[in-house]
């Protein structure tokens, strides 16, 4: 019976002997992809040559090798890209990031990362050389496979590269909201880069997100109250229910006891649907204000989201302007 290409992938992947050698070693820890000065400290090059001619070896770039015939995947085009840059490269930005766990954020642009005082080659299509004067030891792992920059430092540069302001900060919330990063993490990165793109957007976006409004959505709001004049609230606090159970609140008007809830697209699960409900009755039976809001009606219909806010919060005894 024929195996499936998953299958036949995992023993391809599988671990070498004990009695493999270097070459067999690097392979594996380099997702198959070699490049040519690599390939020349354990072959010579009629051998490698053989190996190109017999198709074992496929040249996938000038100087770099996969060392099998099939696709490539997503975890050897950053090996590619990497070796192709030259051995002082590393992962960047949102590849770095995505490297490291970052979901929700994928892009077929492989982004490489070279210190300025090293000369760059020439790169395959898809990927994208950025140069830089600061880059601390911290900031890189080397010992990670494919090298890359850490956490804070990945998103700090994906967000000074993106195409968008809001992609920038969008990135950002997600690396707080899926714990890549936390605290102080990225003020400390800002710090040692005083002159980036978009240097004041990431402090602030980081700063929020750091807080607690950990969804673009609720940065959104947060933006709108402020603009609007009304009081700061709290972000994702901590607040038992009737029943004494530990439920967040998105944000928190603690004074007035206004809740405001921002859904996003998984409140359209039906199971995560019917758990914010009981949430939602719950407070309300505790005597609090509840206020519900789609993510996109704070992007697109601001003027109703702050109109409903402040008549909560009036309702609820707030006396600021009108």
């Amino acid at each position: 019976m024929a195996r499936s290409s998953s299958s036949l992938a995992g023993l391809r992947r599988a671990l070498p002997g004990d009695d493999a050698d270097e070459l067999t070693w690097l392979l594996f820890h380099q997702e198959d992809v070699i490049s040519l000065d690599q390939a020349r400290r354990h072959l010579s090059s009629k051998a490698i040559r053989h190996r190109v001619a017999t198709r074992r070896w496929r040249q996938v770039h000038r100087a770099v090798f996969v060392a099998h015939n099939g696709p490539v995947g997503p975890a050897q085009h950053r090996w590619i890209a990497v070796l192709a840059a030259g051995p002082a490269a590393m992962l960047g930005g949102l590849t770095a990031a995505q490297a490291w766990g970052l979901r929700g954020h994928d892009s077929r642009i492989v982004d490489v990362l070279l210190p300025a005082a090293h000369q760059s080659r020439a790169l395959p299509p898809g990927v994208r050389l950025h140069r830089t004067t600061l880059l601390g030891e911290e900031d890189v792992l080397r010992v990670g496979q494919p090298p890359r920059t850490m956490p804070a430092r990945s998103l700090v540069d994906a967000a000074q590269w993106a195409a968008t302001d809001e992609q920038a900060r969008a990135v950002i919330a997600a690396g707080f909201q899926q714990r890549l990063v936390g605290g102080d993490d990225l003020h400390l990165i800002l710090d040692a880069m005083p002159r980036i793109r978009r240097r004041n957007l990431i402090r602030q976006t980081a700063a929020d997100a750091a807080g607690g409004a950990h969804s673009l959505a609720e940065l959104d709001f947060l933006d709108l109250v402020g603009g609007a004049g009304l009081p700061e609230p709290s972000r994702q606090v901590v607040r038992r229910d009737a029943n004494g159970r530990r439920r967040y609140l998105d944000v928190w008007f603690g004074q007035w006891r206004v809740h405001v809830e921002i859904d996003g697209g998984q409140h359209l699960d039906p199971a995560t649907a019917w758990t914010d409900m009981r949430r939602q009755n719950d407070l309300w039976v505790d005597g609090d204000r509840v206020l519900r809001f789609p993510a996109w009606a704070v992007r697109n219909d601001p003027r109703t989201v702050l109109a409903q806010v402040r008549a909560a919060l009036r309702a609820a005894g707030w006396t600021g302007w009108s």
